[in-house]
């Protein structure tokens, strides 16, 4: 049992210096979208419309509230690389918490293996 402790705390480790390598963090996704306007004449309206568009928008929440951003075609690059640090961020935060949670089991496995059970009135 000490070798899997061990073990765990060094995957705990590896997962620290993961999180090290992380940089530019954006929750939300992104996502294309075509919009009609209000200009009774225009293509947006004709048959079949021909909306305007398509523009990049990233949806987020971000404690608690929502928001929206409209991302120029070139930030796309860069706000595609936040948003996979981002997702990266969370696995490596669960799994941490996973590893964690194996070795606070571990340790009280170990500390009640000395200890006699007691009878419960």
């Amino acid at each position: 049992m000490i070798q899997r402790g061990r073990a765990l705390r060094a995957q705990i480790a590896a997962v620290k210096r993961e999180l090290a390598k992380l940089e530019e963090l954006r929750p939300g996704s992104l996502s294309r979208q075509y919009t009609v306007c209000g200009s009774a004449g225009c293509r947006c309206k004709a048959t079949p419309p021909q909306k305007h568009g398509p523009y990049n928008h990233l949806s987020y929440t971000r404690k608690g509230k929502g928001g929206t951003r409209l991302i120029n075609k070139s930030d796309l690059p860069a706000v595609r690389a936040a948003l996979a640090s981002y997702t990266r961020l969370r696995n490596l935060v669960d799994r941490w918490i996973d590893l964690a949670t194996q070795l606070s089991d571990l340790k009280r496995q170990l500390r009640g293996a000395g200890d006699k059970p007691t009878k419960r009135a």
